[in-house]
């Protein structure tokens, strides 16, 4: 018998200076069997940092024609692919032909890097795409945070990323590997 997702209720209240957005989302995730605490974190984080009315936590890993995270505009069409982890060189280009904007939040230390350093080469002509790299003991400390019901407060100023549940704090510095040119 296959495992069920298990259910997050997660209140992300965003305070973003650097675009001036200010909003609570309220969010039910479910995270699967096979997610561990760390990438559930850094999907929360991800929603956090591109936070818009309409921007969505999909199936992600349960559906592989999906990102992690869109945003589709009303008649449809998509304005914003968000992946986490470290896609094949094939995601990376099909979502970069699907997708207006496309940004992938790479995190796992040398892994990511090792990637990175397999791919950045081949992702030079997608003027859509950036690369994002969080630091793997960033990740590790916001993994500590997870709990089935969460209050998540983000602040967001000069790119720097506070992260906070109740007493704890993490502080996230995203650093770009890839910028879009646009």
């Amino acid at each position: 018998m296959a495992q069920k997702s298990t259910i997050y209720k997660v209140e992300l209240s965003v305070s973003d200076m650097d675009r001036h957005y200010y909003e609570t989302h309220k969010l039910t995730v479910a995270k699967h069997p096979s997610e561990t605490d760390e990438r559930m974190m850094v999907r929360l984080l991800a929603f956090a940092l591109n936070a818009h009315e309409h921007l969505e936590l999909t199936k992600g890993l349960s559906n592989d024609d999906e990102p992690d995270i869109w945003q589709k505009s009303l008649s449809g069409e998509l304005e914003l692919w968000v992946a986490l982890g470290l896609p094949s060189e094939k995601v990376v280009r099909q979502s970069s032909g699907k997708a207006r904007d496309v940004i992938v939040y790479c995190y796992g230390g040398n892994t990511a890097q090792m990637w990175w350093d397999k791919i950045k080469n081949s992702t030079t002509r997608f003027d859509n795409l950036q690369v994002i790299n969080l630091a793997e003991n960033e990740t590790g400390d916001l993994a500590k945070l997870a709990n089935r019901s969460m209050k998540l407060q983000v602040n967001i100023q000069d790119g720097e990323v506070m992260v906070s549940v109740d007493d704890a704090i993490v502080y996230v510095n995203p650093a770009i590997w890839k910028g879009a040119k646009q």
